[in-house]
């Protein structure tokens, strides 16, 4: 399953070789979200890490992405790494927002997902 998110180049990171079969490259967009910015890292591998190259930080972007998770058991507990794993990155037009893959039948809402509130006296220090 793939999602498209488009937003601000914030930060890249150089490519690292992890072993000698694998190498990777994570990059952060900046995405307006309603009242909060979101920072989101990514992460290039193989012969995807050349993507980020005709980019400079302040771009704005189109990323494509898969979204995978797996478990991982030390000493006896599970704990569980989520990865956005990038493999197209296209130029976009400045002043757009996010967008992602969602059905053309959903509601148009106030660019906050649906766990803001609006309500003037939530208490929530976040």
């Amino acid at each position: 399953m793939s999602f498209d998110i488009q937003g601000k180049l914030y930060e890249t990171f150089d490519e690292q070789q992890v072993s000698d079969k694998f190498k990777k490259r994570e990059f952060v967009l900046e995405v307006p979200d309603g009242s909060y910015t979101q920072y989101i890292k990514f992460q290039l591998t193989q012969d995807k890490c050349s993507l980020l190259d005709q980019y400079k930080n302040g771009d704005e972007v189109k990323v494509t992405f898969n979204l995978t998770g797996k478990p991982f058991v030390k000493n006896g507990t599970t704990m569980y790494f989520t990865n956005l794993q990038a493999w197209r990155i296209e130029g976009a037009s400045a002043g757009s927002n996010a967008s992602y893959d969602a059905p053309a039948s959903a509601p148009a809402q106030n660019n906050a997902p649906s766990f803001y509130s609006s309500d003037a006296d939530n208490d929530l220090p976040f």
